[in-house]
């Protein structure tokens, strides 16, 4: 069964950590997993899972804990393409109660949620809890670092029957909690001290405190490539923002104060290429499907040598090569935990704008609960928008909507053409995703 996983995912083969996981479930023992982000966890503890789930029986076996409605719903995608025959559901704040309540009408063999969801089904009792034998909290550090205590709490008590845990996280620094309940676990720890292998570390210097200007130039010297911009405030990302509007940079941000579609939206246009750039909190530095970062840069320090590493790993992952670029104004100070001496990069006094990407991203109000898939959306671009295969890109098909990605030079045309379209005799509306 792992092999055709493996055939559905397009992996040629497990990492070392993934086949500890692995060898480890064997054994029976409650699991804490420690690998850093962009290892590949959400596989580690999926695989196992699959191979205990029992066909026969009609109820949620598995329960999956993550910290953000972001993770949650991309555990749900990996499992989803995994391709194996059972049913998985995923709940989360923002999401129709009423839709998920229907969906738990037919228990699904996965359960995933956030803690605040969950506990709220639990309280209603909207499914049976007696086959659930194994609990995942993944991510479990930011879980209690969100305050997410008492939920995990109260759902792990509704559990009776549950004879394995299996925790997660990129970091060694919480103590597991006493309402876990784990005994006697196995340690899986793939941590390092170190930054990634492929991680180059370079420094640029500002004139003055404000920064701004010094990114600017930045960002207009790495070009096209894929960058995360990484601030301790939200206020900072929008000031960013404004500045990068007023140049007329396409880009995105994304923190804890953009309601969850915005920040929805923002992954998803950051995925697909139409932002190479996106403005952040450490709010994406962890558990977020956003690949192939080829830059990071530290507008803002971190406080702490955790978010250091958690920031960085968001390039370099696995066996791919990445930079890190620290901005000192006036007055920093490198951080006292920098094991290492950054490079120094000058700056180009008359920077030239960067082009905006060759993608855009098209809206499209139609999802998995239509009855929509992949298929049909690339059908009829290509019949009814009249686009080749190669203007067609990422297609991510959400439960109520859709988002592709199309060559920014034909968006326009492919709207106008799709006006009256429908898709399975539906009257569907195709727009520019703002």
């Amino acid at each position: 069964m792992i092999q055709k996983i493996l055939e559905n995912l397009k992996i040629a083969s497990l990492n070392d950590m993934q086949l500890a996981s692995l060898e480890a479930n064997k054994k029976g023992n409650d699991i804490v997993l420690l690998s850093p982000t962009g290892s590949g966890k959400t596989l580690a503890f999926l695989l196992p899972i699959v191979n205990q789930l029992d066909s026969t029986i009609q109820k949620v076996q598995v329960l999956i804990l993550a910290p953000s409605r972001e993770l949650a719903i991309q555990i749900e995608q990996v499992f989803r393409s995994m391709g194996t025959e059972f049913k998985v559901n995923c709940c989360y704040g923002g999401h129709p109660m009423k839709v998920e309540i229907n969906n738990l009408k037919h228990p699904p063999a996965v359960l995933i949620g956030t803690p605040g969801r969950l506990a709220d089904h639990l309280r209603r009792e909207t499914f049976d809890t007696e086959s659930i034998t194994t609990i995942i909290l993944d991510e479990f550090d930011k879980s209690l670092e969100f305050g997410f205590q008492e939920e995990m709490s109260y759902i792990i008590s509704e559990l009776h029957q549950l004879k394995k845990r299996f925790l997660t996280s990129a970091s060694d620094a919480i103590a597991i909690p006493d309402f876990a309940g784990v005994t006697s676990p196995i340690r899986i720890n793939f941590l390092s001290e170190t930054q990634p292998a492929g991680l180059k570390l370079k420094a640029v210097v500002s004139e003055g405190r404000d920064k701004l200007d010094a990114l600017f130039s930045l960002i207009c010297k790495l070009g096209h490539s894929t960058t995360l911009v990484f601030c301790n405030h939200r206020e900072a990302v929008e000031r960013i923002s404004e500045l990068l509007d007023d140049k007329g940079l396409v880009h995105g941000i994304y923190h804890g104060g953009l309601e969850q579609e915005e920040r929805e939206r923002a992954l998803i246009k950051f995925r697909n290429g139409s932002h190479r750039i996106l403005i952040t909190t450490d709010l994406a530095s962890r558990g977020l499907d956003i690949p192939e970062i080829e830059n990071v840069i530290h507008y803002q320090f971190p406080t702490t040598a955790d978010s250091f590493m958690h920031r960085n790993g968001r390039t370099a992952r696995m066996h791919a090569r990445g930079t890190a670029y620290l901005i000192m104004g006036e007055g920093d100070h490198l951080p006292v935990f920098l094991k290492e001496k950054p490079e120094y990069v000058d700056l180009t006094l008359n920077p030239s704008l960067p082009g905006n990407s060759e993608w855009d991203t098209l809206f499209v109000a139609a999802g998995k609960k239509d009855k929509i898939n992949k298929t049909d959306i690339v059908g009829l671009l290509i019949q009814k928008g009249k686009l080749h295969k190669d203007e067609i890109g990422l297609i991510e098909v959400l439960d109520y909507s859709s988002f592709v990605a199309v060559k920014r030079d034909k968006i326009d045309k492919v709207v106008q053409l799709l006006r009256f379209e429908k898709i399975k005799k539906k009257s569907v509306k195709f727009e520019v995703s703002i």
